[in-house]
């Protein structure tokens, strides 16, 4: 017999239940990663994520875990569904409060079920919990983003309506170095990669990678400025606090890689990433001012050059960016799931998916044709 309980605070769970059914090789559900987000108030009922997480236990022994969030509004997703809650809106209904399983502010692939029994057993008693929740609290609809394949399967099983996105990773085929892997390119674009990364020393920066636990918590306030300024242009404030940092820094350290670019002795821009044992994972960037090329350099090219060092097989810089092609990353898919209370929503939800689909995958196929490798 199963019992669900819900969690309004992932320390109710706690680090051992927790990692012990996620694993802590994919820093993203692990519960330090969670728990910072909650522990530094950058996701909390007061900005819009208030977490109901779901605990699966059997004979009084928790044999699963759901991060579950409560939204009442849409961002931090990149999942796109605003034409959704317009549609809901013209119709005089409420779209939020809606329910979302992810990872808050982080388009990154992967698992979002911790569990010592096969997904798809469960499946069946978690979509009951979401529906009660969504009875309970008003909630429109629950959203399942950025789904790992076998999720997907059990979703699609269940019925629910599946949505195709796109992002663009970096794979490793065993290059030796970075001039290695520019052998792979026709020989215009690779011209173009080395004119860039030119471009960075002639503004005389030099950049150098820092392994987390060569990290400072002065560092990382350093790095947190940049963060910050880069919202600060575009009139808003960035969704993560100083503490999150700080907290990553102290309870994961080891799954941290901060690329720093200084001029002149002196920082001036920072991308900080995190890590599993087979993929770096691209998350966070900011810099004092605009420099010519740097972000390539700071966000893409030093990534590279860390997988191929560090053998890592797969380099995911975030999401959205087609200038990342002309790169060296190819376009892939991303998945999610939807559940829609309402009949007639849930119907035309899935119509337009059906639509948006096919035409996800003629532009996944077109955009492969703009890769810059030789065709040799």
């Amino acid at each position: 017999m199963l019992e669900l309980k819900i969690h309004t605070d992932i320390s109710a769970i706690g680090p051992d239940t927790w990692n012990r059914l996620c694993g802590s090789d994919y820093p993203f559900l692990r519960y330090e990663f969670l728990a910072a987000l909650e522990h530094s108030n950058s996701v909390s009922p007061q900005t819009g994520w208030q977490p109901l997480h779901i605990a699966v236990e059997q004979n009084g022994e928790t044999i699963a875990v759901m991060p579950l969030y409560l939204k009442t509004h849409s961002y931090g997703e990149y999942v796109f569904d605003w034409s959704w809650a317009d549609a809901y809106q013209r119709h005089g209904l409420d779209y939020y409060p809606k329910l979302v399983t992810a990872i808050p502010f982080t388009p990154a692939a992967g698992p979002r079920i911790g569990s010592s029994q096969p997904t798809e057993t469960l499946m069946p008693a978690l979509l009951d919990a979401i529906r009660q929740l969504a009875e309970r609290f008003g909630a429109s609809s629950w959203h399942g983003l950025f789904v790992e394949p076998a999720l997907r399967q059990c979703l699609e099983a269940s019925g629910l309506t599946l949505r195709l996105g796109t992002q663009y990773h970096w794979f490793n085929a065993d290059f030796r170095s970075f001039d290695h892997f520019m052998e792979k390119f026709a020989s215009r674009k690779r011209k173009n990669i080395r004119r860039e990364r030119q471009k960075v020393l002639d503004q005389q920066i030099s950049l150098r990678r820092i392994e987390g636990t060569d990290l400072s918590p002065e560092l990382l306030d350093v790095f947190y400025a940049f963060y910050q300024n880069t919202y600060l242009k575009r009139g808003r404030t960035g969704y993560l606090t100083p503490e999150f940092f700080q907290l990553l820094h102290r309870n994961m350290p080891e799954q941290l890689l901060l690329v720093l670019a200084e001029k002149d002795g002196q920082p001036v821009a920072g991308a900080l990433s995190l890590k599993s044992s087979s993929t770096l994972y691209g998350r966070y960037w900011g810099c004092l001012d605009d420099y010519d090329s740097l972000h390539f350099e700071t966000c893409y090219y030093q990534g590279i050059e860390y997988c191929i060092g560090q053998g890592l097989a797969r380099f995911d810089p975030g999401a959205q960016g087609e200038h990342k092609i002309q790169r060296g990353f190819q376009p892939i898919e991303t998945w999610s799931g939807h559940w829609v209370k309402h009949p007639g929503f849930a119907d035309a939800i899935n119509k337009a998916m059906g639509t948006e689909r096919d035409a996800m995958r003629a532009q996944i196929q077109e955009l492969t044709t703009w890769l810059p490798f030789r065709k040799d």
